[in-house]
């Protein structure tokens, strides 16, 4: 039997399922075979637009905090720089003409040799 695939969770993905309690995201992370996977860049973002995510929700401070606690019981954090220079420097190089802010995204993926939801 074959696992499935891991799968890399991008900034705004993530960002996305914090603003509806019950996204397509959050029913698929919870029901899912899968294994996900964040930078923990991520974190730091949704941190840094908590107040803009409970405005944009409509959900109470709690609330968006209880999901945002148990949205990251479902995921593996990966610190960017435990990833190999070489693989992150591909990601970079993938990411130049396109969208550079990904390039952690796409070089988690590649360590892991998984799927990126972007």
């Amino acid at each position: 039997m074959t696992l499935p695939k891991p799968v890399v969770i991008d900034t705004n993905i993530f960002f996305s399922s914090m603003l509806r309690n019950s996204s397509i995201f959050t029913k698929t992370l919870f029901g899912s075979e899968n294994s996900f996977h964040i930078c923990e860049s991520v974190i730091v973002e949704l941190f840094k637009h908590k107040e803009k995510i409970i405005l944009s929700s409509k959900l109470s401070e709690n609330d968006v905090i209880r999901l945002f606690y148990t949205t990251l019981k479902h995921v593996t954090i990966s610190r960017e720089e435990l990833i190999d220079q070489s693989i992150r420097r591909r990601a970079f190089e993938l990411c130049r003409d396109i969208d550079e802010s990904d390039s952690p995204h796409v070089a988690l993926t590649l360590k892991l040799d998984g799927l990126l939801w972007t």
